[in-house]
């Protein structure tokens, strides 16, 4: 999971424009206390940043929550923050797509089947 991220932020950090590759960092902090707790803070001088905090999870994984951020081509910020854990990587941002409400009918429809599989009715 966390070769995911690192892997993300890298290729963010790779597509911006050449100008951006003198980038220095001006802020990297990190803490691994050895038993799956771990945080760390980085922040660029061209405007990526990345906070992250991280626990043992129930099955094994580690758990992170934070965010991260980068500037946009038209120089407004972009950040998303997640959650990424037993259910997933689950990020929340502004700029994510969202879907469109569902149409009246479909709640019906689906108690209707709820309904029908609750009574044995096989398709």
């Amino acid at each position: 999971m966390k070769l995911i991220i690192f892997a993300c932020l890298a290729a963010v950090a790779l597509a911006r424009p050449q100008k951006d590759s003198e980038a220095e960092t001006v802020l990297d902090e990190r803490s691994d206390n050895g038993d799956g707790n771990f945080q760390y803070t980085f922040q660029t001088s061209n405007g990526i940043s990345s906070s992250n905090t991280g626990t043992p999870g129930s099955e094994g994984q580690s758990n992170m929550q934070g965010t991260y951020s980068f500037l946009l081509p038209d120089g407004t910020l972009a950040e998303v923050s997640f959650i990424a854990d037993e259910n997933g990587f689950q990020p929340s941002s502004d700029l994510l797509p969202v879907a469109p409400p569902l149409p009246a009918h479909v709640p019906e429809l689906l108690r209707i089947a709820e309904e029908q599989r609750a009574a044995g009715v096989q398709f």
